[in-house]
């Protein structure tokens, strides 16, 4: 081996011979660096490209491991130093070889732009490719921050930040999680709504993996493409039902990269273990078959028994690729796929659909909060749907398996306190002939109700929760009802983006003269009515899907059950303070976003070594410190 090494050696470049003087400075003999290299050779000639260089290049760079108290020092397969434990550890800035010179400043996992310093430039080939300055992160961080906030248009702010993440990814992260309730309305909603739109025209490098009927038998072989093959969460869309914009085809990439880059600053998943992905099967978009600039497929969507193989083989190509622990989120599918996909996939794979379960679970959360200022249970309240659609009914559900919970009765009785208004008016028991099977569970006995006015007044309900995309439909009247029936009516506005919202926070507030408690999908500004200032909570399914996954990935769960959901909800609602119910908030501020996100995966990583779903063995004796500890840092690491 030693030989055959030597002369591996004597044959490669110069950077190969750099990383073998990086590997005697890692510790270790030097036939095992030997053989390190060796096995990078031969991952290299044999196409393994940058996984085989990772995989050679191994533990030495990454420092990582566990001690005996359960906190990670480097975290699980920890390969580019990325969590917290790890932030004082130095690295090396790894690809195909050691990064250095013109490559190193391309690469945006390893670019700190400025901030070289003098030793590191001169250690990586740096001298004369960057001015002389050196500067800290942080001033980077408010140079930047200046720069986005003169853009006034939320779309250009948008480009500057995935220009930034697509050349300094660090920086990018750094940014967002220090300013995190400005610039997430700019990096996801509602702003992410228009760039999808737009996503043809603003198009310039691709994010993620683009999977098209085109593909099918090779489903397999497209994933092995992507160049991270320790993958912990794919989001994955097919663009039929972006927000509440309609069907934008292969243009919804930019949901996928959107949702990872908040399971990365928000919830500290490493943006390694993060693979975004769009199926297209085409679109029924005219606008978009017309469009000359548009990405996708121009075809008519493929249905019925194409569509099914399609995901099939994608599913099975991901859990043979990845292994059974990769989390697959299924992202704005269509109502009519969302509830099957789930159904289909979830007893034999990892799937979470944050349209169905983080939104139940965000809502969820906000009701069990608004009750420690109302009074009483979950039982003891009446709650009235408009909207039947996933979202709906996935919320309706859960609330349903927490008031069984609760009041330890059976999930049949617990539905009897929900109602629900689609297209056609309340949900009754004489139209179940021609409901869908997600909605006939609500199907009561009453008389029918055509407009949800009527069945305010009819229902008599304490909360009144809205997702079915239908703007300003919580009128004046509705609102002045709910006031009238209830001392602190609760409304829900949820339906995004802003202009699909069912009222506005000035409108709730107005309308109901103060009292109401209040919460939206999308973002409003603060309301200010005699003389008395109100600040809109945003029922932001970001405050659930982060944390959510980090809990899945660190427990190592197989698996994702309602108890798991429900751990989740209830460790959000835990984290809301007297202090803020005083404010009229149901949710905690988004400042303390990752201190909330390490509290829920806490949970929900509890639930599954409760369940024995968890494969990460022993269980830590802190799952929330292990949570923080396993949460990726954005500071600069020190290069070798």
């Amino acid at each position: 081996m030693a030989s055959l090494s030597a002369v591996l050696l004597q044959r490669s470049s110069s950077r190969a011979r750099e990383y073998f003087q990086l590997q005697r400075t890692a510790g270790g003999t030097v036939a095992l660096h030997l053989e390190r290299l060796h096995c990078w050779w031969c991952c290299c000639c044999s196409g393994g490209g940058r996984f085989g260089a990772r995989a050679a290049h191994g533990m030495a760079a990454s420092g990582e491991g566990n001690n005996h108290n359960g906190v990670v020092t480097g975290g699980v397969e920890d390969a580019y130093g990325e969590d917290r434990a790890t932030e004082d550890q130095p690295v090396t800035p790894w690809a195909v070889c050691v990064a250095s010179g013109h490559s190193l400043l391309r690469d945006p996992r390893h670019n700190k732009g400025l901030s070289f310093t003098e030793k590191e430039r001169d250690a990586h080939y740096l001298r004369g490719l960057l001015p002389p300055v050196v500067l800290s992160q942080d001033l980077q961080e408010k140079r930047l921050l200046q720069n986005v906030r003169q853009l006034e248009v939320p779309l250009q702010r948008y480009m500057a930040l995935m220009d930034l993440q697509e050349r300094n990814e660090r920086l990018f992260y750094k940014l967002l999680i220090d300013n995190v309730e400005e610039l997430l309305p700019v990096v996801y909603t509602p702003t992410v709504g228009e760039a999808c739109q737009k996503y043809g025209s603003i198009f310039r490098r691709p994010q993620g993996l683009y999977i098209s009927l085109k593909e099918k038998g090779r489903i397999l072989e497209v994933l092995r493409n992507w160049p991270e093959k320790s993958i912990q969460v794919i989001v994955v869309t097919d663009g039929e039902r972006i927000l509440g914009l309609g069907d934008l085809g292969c243009q919804g990439m930019g949901i996928p990269v959107g949702k990872l880059a908040l399971y990365t600053a928000l919830g500290g998943v490493r943006p390694s273990a993060c693979l975004p992905i769009t199926i297209d099967v085409g679109t029924n978009n005219e606008d978009l078959l017309k469009d000359e600039f548009y990405i996708g497929l121009k075809q008519r969507r493929a249905t019925g028994q194409e569509y099914s193989e399609l995901l099939d083989e994608f599913m099975t190509a991901v859990r043979q690729n990845y292994g059974q622990k990769v989390l697959v989120q299924f992202e704005d599918f269509a109502n009519h796929n969302a509830f099957t996909l789930l159904e289909k996939y979830r007893e034999n794979h990892l799937v979470f659909n944050d349209d169905i379960q983080g939104t139940a679970a965000v809502v969820l959360a906000g009701l069990i909060a608004a009750l420690k200022s109302v009074g009483g249970t979950l039982a003891d309240h009446t709650f009235l749907f408009f909207g039947a659609g996933e979202a709906g009914t996935g919320i309706a559900e859960l609330v349903a398996l927490e008031i069984s919970k609760q009041g330890k009765i059976s999930v049949e009785e617990a539905r009897q306190k929900i109602w629900l208004v689609d297209s056609k008016g309340l949900i009754v028991a004489s139209r179940n002939e021609t409901l869908q099977p997600f909605k006939k569970r609500y199907a009561h006995e009453h008389e029918p109700v055509k407009d949800l006015l009527d069945a305010v007044k009819a229902i008599r309900p304490t909360a009144l929760i809205g997702s079915a995309g239908v703007g300003r439909s919580f009128t004046k009247e509705v609102i002045e009802a709910m006031s009238s029936i209830n001392e602190r009516p609760i409304i829900l506005a949820l339906s995004n983006p802003t202009s699909q919202s069912e009222c506005t926070a000035e409108e709730a507030y107005t309308w109901s003269q103060g009292r109401v408690i209040f919460g939206s999908g999308s973002p409003f500004d603060p309301v200010k009515y005699n003389d008395k200032l109100f600040v809109p909570a945003q029922a932001n399914n970001a405050y659930i899907f982060p944390g959510f996954g980090l809990g899945v990935v660190i427990s190592g769960a197989v698996r994702v059950t309602d108890d798991m959901v429900l751990a989740a909800a209830e460790g959000l609602a835990d984290q809301v303070t007297p202090e803020h119910i005083d404010k009229g908030l149901i949710y905690p501020p988004f400042s303390i976003i990752r201190k909330i996100s390490a509290n829920i995966a806490a949970r929900v990583a509890a639930k599954a070594y409760d369940l024995g779903l968890a494969s990460q063995l022993p269980r830590p004796k802190d799952l929330v410190k292990y949570a923080e500890s396993c949460m990726y840092s954005p500071v600069y690491r020190s290069y070798r």
